[in-house]
Formats: C-alpha cells, sequence, structure tokens
C-alpha cells in the first residue's frame, strides 16, 4: 500500500464583485421545494495522489521493454503532453501485468480507502465541515470493484453519520465527474443537506500484458491515478457560501460510436479501446452542445472566463481550442494538469477546476468526455 504522496486544495475565488444569491438561484431554476430558491454551491475540493513518476523513466525502465515489439511507442510517450504521473501501483516496482483480475479487485481496496480519505477530509476541511454534515456520499470510480464497496467502508472510516445516504456511480469512464456532480447538486438542491462527491481512480491496477496494439500504448503513456472529492452546500440568498456554483448541465450522446472508446473487464485487469477517430467525433458534438448550454442563460463563449477542459490527451486539448476559438491560456490549467499529473480518467476534471484562478462573479464551463461517445458540460459561476 502507498500513502497520498501530495493533498491539494483549491484557491479560493478572488472576492472583487458581489452577485445576488438570488439571481444565481432564478439562472439555475432551483427550488428546494420549501418557498426559498437553493443554490448547490461547490465549497471545497481537494485531490490526494500517490508518489510522482517521471514519465521519461517510466518508458526507459519500463515500457521501453514492454513495447520493444510496436514501432512508434517511443514516440507516442514523448508526445503523449505528460511530464510526470502518479502510480499507486509503481510498474517501476511491480509488474503487474500478469495479475489475474480478482487479485487487482483487492489491491484497489487497499489503495483506494487511504487516498479517498484524505481527499474527502482535506474537501470537507475546504469547505468548512465536519464529517457529520454531509446527507450523502457519492463515489465514482471505473477502475476498481468490492462490495461492500469503497462508499460503504470510506463513510465509516471516517465516521460519517450512520444515516449518510450513499451512490456509487460506476464505469462511465472519464466524463463521470460531471453527470456525479449534476447528480450531487440535484441532492443538495432538494435536500438541503451538504453532499460528497469522491472521483477515485487508480489506472495503475490495470497495466495489461505486451500487445502491439496502438491503443495501448496510448492508454498507458497517458493515464495515471488520483482520488479527486468535491463538497457541495445549499446556498440561499439569506445563507450564502463561497465557491462555484452549479448553474446547469448538459450532455449529449452519440450512440453510433460507442465503438470509438470502450472500456471492457477482462481476465488481466480492464482494457482500454481507442479510435484514432475520437477526437474528430467530439470536435462535432462540441459547439452546439456549449452554444445550447449557454444559450439558455443568454451566453456564448466570450462571457465564460475560465475552461476546465478533462485532458484526455493533446490532440483532445487541440480539438477543443480550435472549435470554440479558445485561447492558449484558457487551455493552460487543462494542459498542466496532463503535463504534472496526466490522465487520472473521472477526478481529473476535478483537479483541473483546483487550478483556475476564479474571481467573484466569473463563469466557468467545465467538459468532460468518455465512452458513448458522450460530451458532458457544466456551467459554473463564482459566488
Amino acid at each position: 500500500m502507498v500513502s497520498p504522496d501530495a493533498v491539494s486544495t483549491p484557491r479560493a475565488p478572488s472576492r472583487t464583485a458581489a452577485t445576488p444569491l438570488a439571481t444565481l438561484a432564478s439562472a439555475a431554476g432551483r427550488d428546494g421545494g420549501e418557498g426559498a430558491a437553493v443554490v448547490p454551491v461547490l465549497a471545497g475540493l481537494a485531490a490526494a495522489f500517490p508518489p510522482a513518476v517521471d514519465q521519461s523513466t517510466l518508458w526507459t525502465d519500463f515500457f521501453a521493454q514492454h513495447y520493444r515489439d510496436v514501432r512508434g511507442a517511443g514516440r507516442i510517450f514523448a508526445h503523449a503532453g505528460v511530464q510526470r504521473r502518479h502510480a499507486a501501483v509503481n510498474p517501476l516496482v511491480e509488474d503487474i501485468s500478469p495479475a489475474g483480475t480478482g487479485d487487482r479487485m483487492r489491491r484497489y481496496l487497499t489503495e483506494a480507502l487511504p487516498l479517498g480519505r484524505s481527499a474527502v477530509t482535506a474537501a470537507l476541511a475546504d469547505a468548512g465541515l465536519s464529517v457529520h454534515d454531509p446527507g450523502l456520499l457519492a463515489v465514482v470510480s471505473c477502475t476498481g470493484y468490492v462490495t461492500p464497496g469503497v462508499d460503504i467502508r470510506l463513510a465509516a472510516d471516517l465516521g460519517l453519520r450512520d444515516d449518510v445516504q450513499r451512490l456509487l456511480i460506476g464505469h462511465m469512464g472519464c466524463y463521470a465527474a460531471l453527470p456525479g456532480l449534476a447528480t450531487v447538486a440535484d441532492f443538495v438542491t432538494v435536500h438541503r443537506r451538504p453532499a460528497v462527491l469522491l472521483c477515485v481512480e487508480l489506472t495503475s491496477l490495470h497495466l495489461q500484458p505486451a500487445t502491439r496494439d496502438l491503443s495501448q500504448v496510448v492508454a498507458h503513456a497517458l493515464f495515471s491515478d488520483a482520488a479527486v472529492a468535491a463538497v457541495l452546500r445549499p446556498a440561499e440568498a439569506t445563507q450564502p457560501v463561497p465557491g462555484l456554483a452549479v448553474v446547469d448541465v448538459a450532455a449529449v450522446t452519440d450512440v453510433t460510436t460507442s465503438d470509438q472508446m470502450t472500456w471492457d473487464v477482462t481476465d488481466h485487469g480492464f482494457r482500454m479501446g481507442l479510435s484514432a477517430r475520437v477526437p474528430d467525433t467530439l470536435a462535432g458534438q462540441l459547439p452546439g452542445t456549449v452554444a445550447t448550454l449557454l444559450r439558455r442563460h443568454g451566453l456564448s463563449v466570450a462571457d465564460v472566463a475560465h475552461w476546465a477542459v478533462h485532458p484526455g490527451g493533446p490532440r483532445i486539448l487541440d480539438v477543443v481550442q480550435e472549435r470554440l476559438g479558445l485561447s492558449d491560456a484558457a487551455l493552460e490549467p487543462s494542459r498542466a494538469t496532463l503535463r504534472e499529473h496526466g490522465n487520472c480518467s473521472s477526478g481529473t476534471v476535478l483537479a483541473v477546476l483546483q487550478e483556475l484562478p476564479v474571481r467573484l462573479g466569473e463563469r466557468t464551463v467545465a467538459l468532460a468526455f468518455g465512452p458513448g461517445l458522450t460530451l458532458y458540460a457544466v456551467l459554473l459561476r463564482a459566488v
């Protein structure tokens, strides 16, 4: 078992202007059913990472031999946009590729619990809450399954109330944090209680046996491990809560492209399937989905101050930048997250949110992509 290498919490929004919460509640169209409109506010964020590993060292000391028969593998690693990433199971120390899925799932529990505990504890502190406050713990993961699950064990480990509601969102892939955020926001609005969303992904558990499949090379050049927790609190006009208000959510899935990204359960862990067509498919989904989300609030791309884009890889980020007409600066937080942490699957978009220097009243759009092919977009506003 490894200990979390680092726990990070986000910058607080700069308090330079005032935005009435009643206005935001009206824009979000949310009412808790008791008269006063409720705004779900992302009030705490924190990430916990296993120890970092240098990308070039991973290549020279392990993957160069692992993929010795794959022409171009070294170039894929060198151009993945990753300088370092995190591994609960470091292949420089332990080659897990021959292991069966059962062994990997048992290891998942061992590694996921301390990471999840660190992230949730720090996120609750960032939100100014105690372990007795949340009414819901939602856990997102596509990299491991056990029963009783991480949600049950972590709730007990943290000392959450025994009546806390729990939800497991499994196997959705890299975009899962955003439907998770939407679901948690709905809980906060309806029940007027705080809630915790935890994304815990251990992609290092799924190192595959050597193959000539280039999609496996791409996956092993990009993916990383992390636990990222978000805490949402209910806010009203008379009871403001600082953070990022969840204003609206949009999603689109093109089921005709479902074969372009897969995550198959095999006898040797989970195996990624990736098509080179994915960026082009997302390029077709992006403009309309984002425009629809913003149009509902009388906004355009120019009205968005910050973009938290899931860094699925350099080409994905290039497509988003080109299709939405964004500046280099707008994509730098996403590129920096990929560079410093790798693609941590579902939690990555939340890690990008931590890097944004938001100011009061500014709008942010979070974007994430995954199997389906599916695109999710969330509109946030600093309050």
